[in-house]
């Protein structure tokens, strides 16, 4: 694509509801197909990622009506067998629906595109083996041939780089001819564990498991997907990015949006206090506006999508912020810690990676005018819009298009908040 020029200067006042969690949506969709009946599904938000989630539902058997532009109905039946099942960029879904197009006695393989075929997906070929499942792999990253059915047993899975296979088999597990007993081994992102044990209990599936350490899921096989009429709750993900413009650029209400959801984000609201930013913290929206802000400390392991914006807000801090979590970052749509240290270097703003310590260390400064490239990451690309925010001059980012991903909008709202917001 283009290199294209993000719009600067006007500070930023006004309201936005952002969209529904991407997290949430998949899960849903994931249940949706494995349930008997019709579920509805409101509130939707048709980024890139839950329409290649879609599109795999209905390969794999769901019948999906769009009702208007935020909701969907989904008849649910897991009844074809398709000979590929391409998930798009998006991580999630390859280790969501890898073990769900596990349960089919048929060969499927999960494909992707663009960065996701470099993402590693090592951790799912074991455990699915031990399960029944005949795979070929291709080296640890897609593509990746599976042929069920699984069916279940007990087995051991690596959760130290990502929850996202734990979630897929706590997905499809319920539905398979044995109980399965799942040992989870450094477990991570456990409050993405949290939302897809919220999602199994919504379609009346339940799980046991040790709530202390994650550490081990019993699942009764045989179970039955209830269909539901769901809402899907906003992204804090989406939110993190305006809270963090709000505090460095202006007072914003972030609406639909609640502190008490399971989303890993809602820790953005600590950081920011931590920064010294003004939040007004309601039942259903958030309100933040700018102080002068104070270098912090943030561990950011079980939250690692909020790095990019966490770099935003430490680069308009005044002082050196230190962020712990940073091996979190190397299986993301990019290598996130390195990327964000070269592209922020092109602004001025300096940032130290050390890897014994697993910490990045920021130096907060003003930017200056330069051209950067979001390396196709959605959340880098935010990332740097964030902190053009605070220059006069005008910084380009190459391809910020792939926003897309997960926030279409985003540079939509940006501009509606300098000209005033809206409800």
């Amino acid at each position: 694509m283009d290199d294209s020029t993000v719009p600067l200067g006007n500070r930023l006042r006004g309201t936005i509801t952002p969209p529904c969690s991407k997290s949430y949506a998949q899960r849903a969709l994931a249940a949706a197909l494995l349930a008997t009946g019709r579920t509805t599904l409101r509130g939707i938000e048709l980024c890139r990622d839950t329409r290649s989630a879609i599109s795999v539902i209905e390969l794999l058997g769901a019948k999906v009506e769009v009702v208007n532009e935020d909701t969907l109905v989904i008849e649910g039946g897991l009844r074809n067998s398709p000979q590929e099942l391409n998930v798009g960029e998006s991580g999630l879904a390859a280790r969501l629906f890898t073990p769900i197009a596990s349960l089919i006695n048929a060969p499927v393989t999960i494909s992707g595109e663009g960065t996701l075929l470099h993402r590693p997906m090592s951790m799912m070929v074991e455990p699915l083996k031990e399960l029944g499942v005949e795979v070929r792999d291709g080296g640890g990253r897609l593509p990746i041939e599976v042929k069920g059915p699984m069916r279940g047993g007990r087995v051991r899975v690596d959760g130290s780089m990502s929850s996202q296979f734990v979630t897929g088999l706590l997905l499809a597990l319920p539905v398979a001819e044995r109980d399965t007993t799942i040992e989870v081994e450094g477990a991570v992102s456990v409050p993405y564990i949290d939302m897809t044990l919220e999602t199994l209990e919504r379609f009346g599936v339940e799980v046991m498991y040790n709530s202390g350490d994650y550490t081990q899921f019993y699942v009764e096989g045989g179970q039955s997907y209830q269909a539901v009429d769901y809402t899907i709750e906003s992204d804090w993900s989406a939110a993190a990015s305006i809270m963090v413009a709000g505090a460095i650029a202006g007072e914003v209400t972030i609406n639909n949006i609640s502190t008490l959801s399971r989303q890993a984000d809602t820790a953005i609201c600590r950081a920011l206090e931590r920064a010294g930013a003004s939040l007004i913290i309601e039942e259903n929206s958030i309100t933040v506006a700018h102080r002068d802000l104070e270098a912090f400390d943030f561990d950011a392991t079980q939250c690692p999508d909020l790095f990019p914006v966490l770099v935003a807000l430490a680069a308009a801090a005044e002082g050196v912020s230190v962020i712990k979590g940073i091996k979190r970052l190397r299986g993301k749509e990019s290598d996130r810690g390195e990327v964000l240290k070269s592209e922020y270097a092109k602004l001025g703003i300096d940032i130290e990676l050390d890897y014994d310590s697993d910490e990045m260390r920021v130096v907060g400064g003003m930017p200056t005018a330069g051209a950067v490239d979001s390396h196709d990451d959605h959340r880098i690309a935010m990332s740097l819009a964030i902190t053009a925010l605070r220059t006069a001059e005008r910084i380009e980012i190459k391809n910020k298009e792939c926003v897309a991903k997960s926030y279409p909008t985003f540079f939509e709202d940006m501009e509606l908040l300098k000209a005033g917001g809206r409800e």
